[in-house]
């Protein structure tokens, strides 16, 4: 751990290391979900861009704040021990007090409570279920008496938050009610934020065993993980083909990222190590950002 603590302090300033907490590379789940629900009000009437940037700005704080979470509270229950083969996370380094990123959490669903009392005031009470949800959520995801994280469930709880929640809760604040095309929109995204996590559950399926986190990659293996991130990417382009198929085809545009997603399950079948399992976490958060933005672009035309 010694050495460790040396080489991530080296150079490393505390804007680095909170923004490293941060985890930017997982911001694109927050802000992808809520461009394809506004996508989906284009698709039948006018955006109202006042609610659709705050829900913007309170999925990015819900996204930090959990981030946060995950990161004390793994540090806590020794998840991210010194044998982590992902980024460096700042409590169990040392470079953050437990106690210092308890408070930036708080300080991050705050932020997410005030626009969402925008929202309420906006859109009614349905909002306050959406948001005590989100937030409880995502500290329960590691943190708690009963942790989702660790009993298997955080892949139903990013699908669910990360898509039937955030794309539907954005068409909800904007039109006060939720068309089909949301529900089916809400598929793809969540199947392709569920296949970031299933990378990363992948690629610490060793140290997650040790410290009782029983994923689904723990429970069931690496075989079965690569085949749930196969099934995920199948969802993620079938359902756009779906409603291509209904008479929107321009929601079939996704397609041209088609190639991209079998290469990202061949360098998941042959990821061996850190590096590789951290360039595949990477590269389909990437994807999930390309294949949302063509499917926003569509969804509008």
């Amino acid at each position: 751990m010694t050495r460790r603590l040396e080489a991530v302090d080296t150079g490393s300033s505390p804007l680095e290391t909170w923004l490293a907490a941060a985890r930017p590379r997982t911001l694109p789940a927050a802000v992808i979900p809520v461009a394809v629900g506004t996508a989906c009000v284009a698709a039948s009437s006018s955006i109202v861009w006042a609610p659709a940037l705050a829900a913007l700005g309170g999925a990015l704080a819900i996204q930090i704040g959990t981030n946060f979470a995950n990161d004390v509270f793994d540090a806590e229950r020794g998840a991210d021990g010194p044998d982590r083969l992902g980024p460096t996370r700042a409590v169990a380094a040392g470079l953050v007090s437990a106690a210092a990123m308890k408070r930036a959490m708080l300080a991050a669903f705050l932020i997410a409570a005030a626009f969402g009392l925008y929202l309420v005031a906006i859109a009614g009470w349905p909002v306050v279920a959406i948001g005590i949800a989100s937030i409880l959520s995502g500290i329960a995801y590691t943190g708690g008496p009963w942790p989702l994280g660790y009993h298997g469930l955080g892949d139903l709880f990013v699908m669910v938050f990360f898509g039937f929640v955030a794309v539907c809760g954005t068409v909800f604040v904007q039109l006060g009610h939720v068309p089909a095309l949301a529900l089916w929109a809400s598929l793809p995204i969540g199947a392709l934020a569920t296949a970031i996590l299933v990378v990363n559950n992948l690629r610490d399926r060793a140290g997650d065993a040790r410290a009782g986190k029983r994923t689904l990659a723990v429970r069931f293996g690496r075989r079965a993980a690569i085949g749930e991130y196969a099934a995920l990417l199948v969802i993620a382009y079938a359902v756009p083909v779906g409603i291509a198929l209904t008479g929107q085809p321009w929601a079939a545009l996704p397609l041209v990222t088609a190639p991209l997603a079998v290469a990202r399950l061949r360098a998941l079948v042959a990821s061996g190590d850190g590096p590789a399992f951290n360039r595949c976490l990477a590269a389909t958060a990437q994807l999930l950002m390309l294949h949302g933005a063509l499917f926003t672009a569509g969804l509008v035309v």
